[in-house]
């Protein structure tokens, strides 16, 4: 019975197990583990994930220290590490521009590096080596304010699938280049960048995140595309570059992405698509989208209002529509024109598959109150129609639910959720 007690059955699981056990625990707990026994000594030294940030080592007021502790810490790691890392992620705002990282990415270059993963902190920017452009295994790549220059001998990543740039320096044609060069890039992220013009060619891309100032984007080689975020900044420059573009905007952006299952357009983005808006046939059916979610779209701009309604009409498994009005609205002073709903080619549209609609920050103009009144009449199975008034619309909420109330709903079970807050 003793022996039986005494067996120390963990020490005798396989190392994969063992090595699964110590990825789940934060890198400090894991090499902590090598005080347990001698057989425990360098069990940690051979997982291949390692994820480092400031609970690696004691934090207190003095940040010349700490830093010092973290630099000692990771370096002591990689040099009784044994094996290839598969994984190195570093989330610290310790280490800046720190010569001690270009030592570490040159020895992860040579260790069969997979999954690379910077975020730094908000101080001097780092400047990424050339040793990172040897790591030809790559299938991740993240980073963080960062400096990204490539050698003019780099071709691309040829194995990476997700790339994300976060406030990164970087020069327009090279990251157009990057992204090119990446034949199996699957995942694209950039996010916090000054008056860029993209243009993106990822014949394998499945999922696309955008947020910055854009002058320009074109998706010119996106045919996989599943799913996109795309959040505009407006400034004077941009507005004014929009005001003079002529090609149309929604067919270089959505012209080109016949699987598209889910669309997200944050603040300027259906502004945007509006630019050099053509009135001409539908390019392109939107058999595979499902949801679309459209914020501060402005409905006293005739434009905006058609491309929220080329979108939906040429997407026929429409299932989850949310739109968040404009506060521009509450100060327009154009007369509407509402001969637009009565236009035949809306009376035949019906959207057979939309389930539920989420309308936020109403405020009651004219062609917003039409376009739920247009929704209601044409969507037979509708389940939900939520509405949300803007804050700034007090005095007419009531006739705005009187209204909705009066309008004609296809659908039997469709139920209008009026919500105040």
């Amino acid at each position: 019975m003793g022996d039986a007690l005494d067996q120390d059955l963990i020490s005798d699981l396989p190392q994969s197990i063992i090595e699964s056990i110590l990825t789940r625990l934060p890198i400090r707990d894991a090499v902590r583990t090598s005080i347990l026994s001698s057989k425990w000594r360098y069990k940690w030294a051979s997982i291949t994930r390692l994820v480092f940030d400031e609970k690696c080592v004691t934090l207190c007021n003095d940040r010349d220290l700490v830093e010092k502790s973290l630099i000692d810490f990771i370096t002591r790691a990689l040099f009784l590490h044994k094996g290839p890392i598969h994984k190195f992620q570093l989330s610290t705002t310790y280490l800046q521009s720190c010569p001690d990282i270009d030592q570490w990415i040159l020895f992860l270059s040579r260790n069969d590096i997979k999954e690379l993963v910077l975020k730094l902190g908000e101080g001097e920017w780092f400047r990424v080596p050339a040793c990172l452009f040897y790591c030809k295994r790559l299938t991740r790549l993240d980073l963080f304010r960062c400096e990204l220059d490539p050698p003019l001998t780099f071709k691309g990543f040829l194995c990476l699938k997700s790339l994300t740039l976060h406030q990164v320096l970087v020069a327009p044609d090279v990251i157009e280049s990057l992204i090119s060069g990446c034949l199996l890039l699957e995942n694209l992220s950039i996010s916090y960048f000054d008056s860029l013009a993209l243009n993106v060619k990822a014949p394998n891309l499945k999922f696309l995140f955008l947020e910055g100032e854009f002058k320009d984007i074109s998706l010119e080689n996106t045919p996989l595309l599943v799913a996109m975020s795309v959040a505009m900044y407006m400034t004077e420059d941009i507005a004014e570059h929009f005001e003079q573009s002529s090609s149309c905007n929604f067919v270089k952006f959505l012209g080109g992405v016949p699987r598209l299952e889910r669309l997200i357009g944050h603040i300027y983005f259906t502004k945007y698509l509006s630019i050099g808006y053509d009135l001409g046939n539908l390019l392109i059916t939107y058999n595979y989208l499902k949801v679309i979610e459209l914020n501060q779209v402005s409905f006293e701009d005739m434009k905006e209002i058609y491309v929220v309604l080329r979108l939906i009409m040429s997407s026929p498994n429409l299932r989850e529509l949310q739109i968040s009005g404009s506060s521009n609205a509450l100060v327009a002073l154009e007369a509407p024109d509402l001969d637009l709903w009565e236009k035949q080619s809306l009376s035949k549209c019906t959207f057979k598959k939309l389930k539920l609609v989420k309308m936020t920050d109403m405020s009651g103009v004219p062609h917003e109150m039409e376009f739920v009144k247009f929704l209601l009449s044409r969507s037979p199975v509708l389940e939900t129609m939520s509405i949300a008034p803007c804050v700034y619309v007090v005095d007419g909420r009531l006739n705005m639910l009187i209204d909705l109330v009066r309008f004609r709903r296809a659908s039997p079970r469709a139920e209008i959720v009026f919500i105040q807050e």
